[in-house]
């Protein structure tokens, strides 16, 4: 996923944080799951490894997760009000992540930052490795907002954004549906199982980016044409001295097992016997 890093126009240090709810009548928040701040992979047929040790990725193109879409979107905006004075898109991973980091470029974002992981280690890159980049790269930049996706695509996890959070000691708005900034405050609308919250954030912050924020615009051809000249810095981890020793092992992927046919029944009674028939009841 890509997350933004931000320098606001009128920077603050002290984490504090006010809230009031508000309920409304409407559909809850989607499952909550990884807000990975790491390029995702779409497949269009997944595929297990002969090995079992993943998923084939050969010849698959890397694209932006569409929650951190959402969050690059937000990010151009608050600076074309004004707000920010510069927005800074980063990616983890392989080169073919610098494809994702130029999208971001051509949306709106100045310069991109690209963590290179070799293809290998990427694999087993987690979000606590990430969340330990993202916090480096925030202290290492002097940034004071920071915008993620909520969630991956690829595995659900929504980690990402909470531990970045919790490495800095920042606070954070989390599951966003509406951002407004205001000096040193952020003011965050957030979906949650009984309606919205409303969160109000001392800056430095962590927002995590929710489907309702907005509507990413289409990246131009001039705009990708501009995108194509703008820098694209390029480091490792241990330059910012986060290791990336794997803490959880893929012992196995396995394909799902095959789906049996269905029966259909005519009456209740039928029904039931089937149920019993396979154990059911």
């Amino acid at each position: 996923m890509m997350p933004c890093l931000m320098h606001s126009a009128s920077g603050s240090p002290c984490p504090k944080e006010e809230w009031e709810r508000s309920p409304r009548a409407s559909s809850p928040s989607s499952r909550s799951s990884l807000a990975a701040s790491m390029t995702t992979l779409l497949l269009l047929q997944v595929r297990v490894k002969p090995d079992k040790t993943g998923v084939v990725t050969d010849g698959v193109k890397h694209s932006m997760n569409p929650f951190c879409e959402i969050a690059v979107e937000e990010a151009v905006r608050l600076k074309e009000k004004k707000l920010v004075s510069e927005v800074v898109a980063v990616s983890c991973g392989p080169q073919q992540c610098q494809e994702t980091i130029r999208t971001a470029l051509a949306m709106g974002a100045d310069r991109g930052l690209h963590v290179e992981v070799p293809a290998k280690e990427y694999e087993s890159l987690s979000p606590f490795q990430v969340s330990k980049i993202l916090a480096a790269l925030a202290k290492k930049e002097g940034i004071n907002l920071l915008l993620l996706g909520k969630q991956a695509i690829d595995d659900d996890c929504n980690q990402t954004g909470q531990m970045t959070a919790a490495f800095l000691d920042w606070p954070q708005g989390t599951f966003a549906s509406q951002v407004t900034l205001d000096g040193d405050w952020l003011k965050v609308e957030r979906e949650v199982d009984g309606g919205l919250e409303t969160v109000r954030l001392k800056l430095p912050a962590v927002v995590t980016a929710d489907l309702r924020l907005n509507e990413p615009r289409y990246a131009t051809l001039p705009n990708i044409m501009k995108a194509k000249k703008k820098k694209i810095e390029v480091v490792k981890p241990s330059d910012l001295g986060v290791e990336l020793t794997p803490r959880v092992k893929i012992v196995s992927v396995e394909d799902p097992p095959q789906r049996q046919a269905g029966v259909k029944v005519e009456t209740v009674e039928d029904l039931v016997a089937k149920l019993k028939e396979s154990g059911r009841i």
